[in-house]
């Protein structure tokens, strides 16, 4: 239904439509009524009282009808009053927030559908003007600019498929034969697939989601097409193994696997899922990563993209969505200090005490820990530059401040 159809419907309550319901309602009743009690069944009933033997049916229908015609015109200016004075007036914010939702009704906001959330954002100062995800950032700007709230602006996330066992990498119990979809495989025994916490692969996500953005490639596995895919959450929801997260965009790196099994039921069952080894714990250089329930997590708020995990998992099981990174290149505000040489994970940097640092291009596989490492953010191409460059002109910056209120107070 399309938001003209919607106030349509909402517009049927008007005084003119509350006359002719209750004039309608009360001539059909009373005509029933008034037909069966002066049938010739009751003629004669009070004795003294003269009746005839038939009934004039065209002028009884007449005067039926000028009666309940005045009782429902009194009866429906009653309930047009009352709607009037009892009427809620609705702030005409409601329809202007409504115009800028995407109307998907998918509850990613927490709200049963648009309408609910566009009433909650307008009246209660509480709720925030940024949940509608498929609507994005035009929509966030929109409602933040006609509620008068504080435009917000939120990390981009997507649907990500935690699994990679495909036909090819993933064995299965037995054949199913039922209905092609996930919800009604998992009431098999728990699906098909040997490991019960894996990718059905009968294609339920791409055919809830609305926006086109999840198809299934030949290994019967779901692809989410990032530029089309809102994060509504419809899809995590109708996934009964609940394979499907949403994620940050920016976070590339992660554990693609959905198994609790023990490293050894999981070698059996899948080539690429996680066998709880701490190979990438040991490895990561900012904690980012727990092996917990035999299952290793990337924490997004900690991780910084680096994908050293990735190059010692011995499954495969953590997935880098960055096919190539930029390298290092150390600048000449390089004081040769050596802080990169010692937290270089691939020996790719080399130089002398005190003298311009270089990297071998051929071994970096940018990281970008030496980036972080640097005191005079003196290397540059990483990923994680732009980052390191604005803390460490943020830090500059304190200091001079500190040194002029020093000199300032002596």
């Amino acid at each position: 239904m399309n938001k003209k159809s919607f106030k349509m419907l909402r517009n049927l309550t008007s005084i003119k439509d509350n006359f002719f319901v209750a004039a309608i309602f009360f001539i059909l009743l009373f005509s029933y009524l008034l037909i069966f009690l002066s049938s010739p069944a009751y003629a004669g009933v009070g004795g003294g009282v003269e009746v005839r033997e038939s009934v004039d049916l065209v002028e009884l229908v007449k005067f039926t009808v000028a009666f309940l015609f005045g009782i429902g015109a009194v009866f429906g200016m009653g309930l047009a009053f009352a709607a009037k004075k009892f009427a809620v007036k609705e702030d005409p914010r409601i329809d202007q927030v409504s115009d800028f939702l995407a109307h998907a009704h998918c509850g990613a906001c927490g709200y049963a559908g648009c309408r609910q959330y566009a009433e909650a954002v307008v009246m209660n100062p509480d709720v925030a003007a940024n949940l509608c995800t498929p609507g994005g950032k035009a929509a966030a700007e929109g409602i933040a600019r006609i509620t008068g709230k504080e435009m917000i602006s939120t990390e981009p996330r997507v649907a990500r498929i935690m699994c990679q066992g495909g036909l090819s990498k993933s064995e299965r119990r037995f054949k199913y034969e039922g209905i092609m979809d996930c919800r009604a495989a998992i009431l098999a025994g728990g699906g098909d697939k040997a490991c019960i916490y894996g990718c059905l692969g009968y294609g339920t996500c791409s055919r809830v989601c609305q926006f086109g953005a999840i198809t299934m490639n030949e290994e019967n596995l779901p692809e989410i097409d990032p530029v089309a895919c809102t994060a509504c959450g419809q899809c995590a929801q109708a996934c009964p193994t609940k394979v499907i997260e949403i994620q940050p965009l920016v976070k590339e790196v992660l554990v693609r696997c959905h198994s609790k099994n023990k490293g050894a039921v999981t070698r059996k069952t899948c080539r690429v899922g996680c066998i709880a080894c701490g190979m990438c714990v040991k490895v990561c250089p900012y904690n980012a990563v727990a092996v917990e329930n035999n299952l290793a997590r990337i924490d997004p708020d900690k991780c910084r993209v680096c994908g050293l995990c990735v190059t010692k998992c011995p499954t495969r099981a953590i997935l880098d969505s960055l096919p190539r990174r930029p390298k290092a290149f150390i600048t000449e505000k390089c004081n040769g200090c050596g802080s990169c040489m010692k937290v270089c994970p691939v020996n790719a940097v080399s130089g002398e005490k005190k003298k311009q640092h270089v990297v071998d291009q051929e071994k970096c596989i940018g990281c970008g820990i030496c980036t972080a490492k640097c005191p005079l953010a003196a290397i540059t191409g990483t990923i994680n530059y732009p980052e390191v460059l604005h803390a460490y002109e943020a830090k500059k910056a304190a200091r001079e401040k500190a040194k002029k209120e020093a000199a300032a107070a002596t």
